[in-house]
């Protein structure tokens, strides 16, 4: 796969999105699925909505996708808007969790169906099949049933079905949950490949958290009926705006606190759950007695039987629970308080000084620069 070129069109003001949800509400009786939605996905984006079940990320698909219609709002497609448009007239296609494979078919003819409703002539169809076969890798299966195929083929064909039409939109619905864990993370780049060659804007619907960030240019984190938060990968896991986006995207250190002082870019929280004041960095402006939380990410801190030097945040435990992974370590440290501290310590040598272990006593120390602010 070649190396992604930069690409953020969405730091650009004067960038036209292709796909712009306008206030978007859809409600089911008296249930709100999605509500007062704003979002907008630009040309040749690979875009994730994240989200656990029963969020509404699969709501906003199926509306993008017309098979649902809006109560609220309108929804908008390379500036047309499509809100009341059925689906065989929107520039989208629609690749299925269950890939929805004719069994009775061929690949190749799987993939020249809706060639043949839309009309195309027979020799363009034959070089459009062959193409798209090519371009996943499925050429030498052509005349082979479903049935005959394993699920990672069966995504291939259901890939290329999509991609013959040559749609604006590829919509994707857990298009990888049906594959084995091995298989998955290797259809994550493959996926991502193919995209980055096509140029066709895709909108996934995933709950693995690890398959958004591998895949998305941006992440959409919804919950109950709203984007809580949208940013590349990065700003998601490093810079969440809210506990909840926080706590979902990986693992977390969270401590309840309030704002005693601060300056020059630079907080100083009272923690009880760790006995004493941490400095916290921070270019904002809060008042004594905020309340805050500050999150450090397990991979920001250390764990060691040696107090920390000076300039860094700390606090004293016991090992509760470890667990050997290969690359890493992870701890668990229980503080005075009862409090519980993850810690994820990379296993860096075969040998040298012997690392923490079960009951030992141990320092968790983190710098002020790898914690982060949340006030909400």
């Amino acid at each position: 796969m070649s190396e992604r070129q930069p690409f953020a069109p969405w730091t650009d003001p004067g960038a036209d999105p292709l796909i712009r949800f306008d206030r978007v509400t859809k409600r089911f009786g008296d249930f709100t699925a999605v509500e007062a939605v704003d979002l907008a996905i630009y040309q040749g984006e690979f875009f994730s909505l994240l989200g656990a079940s029963g969020c509404g990320k699969t709501t906003l698909l199926r509306m993008l996708a017309g098979f649902e219609t809006p109560s609220e709002g309108r929804i908008f497609i390379d500036g047309v808007d499509v809100s009341a448009v059925p689906p065989y007239e929107r520039p989208v296609n629609m690749m299925f969790q269950s890939y929805a494979l004719f069994p009775h078919m061929s690949v190749e003819q799987n993939v020249a169906f809706g060639l043949r409703q839309d009309g195309m002539p027979k020799a363009r169809i034959k070089d459009k099949v062959r193409d798209v076969l090519d371009l996943v890798r499925m050429t030498g299966f052509a005349g082979r049933r479903p049935h005959q195929l394993s699920g990672g083929q069966r995504q291939r064909v259901a890939l290329a079905r999509c991609l013959a039409k040559e749609p604006k939109v590829l919509l994707l619905d857990e298009p990888l949950a049906a594959l084995d864990r091995k298989l998955r993370e290797q259809t994550q780049l493959e996926l991502v490949g193919i995209q980055d060659r096509v140029g066709i804007t895709f909108v996934m619907v995933t709950h693995d958290q690890g398959e958004a960030m591998t895949m998305s240019s941006r992440i959409g984190v919804m919950n109950t009926g709203h984007i809580r938060q949208i940013g590349t990968p990065v700003d998601i896991y490093e810079y969440p705006t809210s506990r909840f986006v926080a706590d979902f995207i990986g693992a977390a250190n969270m401590f309840d606190g309030t704002v005693t002082g601060g300056g020059d870019g630079r907080l100083t929280v009272a923690c009880p759950e760790l006995g004493h004041d941490i400095a916290v960095d921070y270019s904002g402006a809060l008042a004594a007695g905020a309340p805050v939380t500050v999150m450090v990410r397990p991979e920001k801190m250390a764990v060691s039987r040696e107090r920390p030097v000076e300039g860094m945040n700390w606090t004293e435990g016991g090992i509760a629970d470890m667990a050997y992974l290969g690359d890493v370590s992870v701890y668990h440290v229980r503080l005075e308080s009862g409090h519980k501290i993850e810690v994820l310590r990379t296993n860096l040598r075969h040998s040298g000084d012997r690392p923490p272990d079960w009951d030992d006593r141990v320092f968790v120390s983190w710098h002020p620069a790898n914690a982060l602010v949340l006030t909400r």
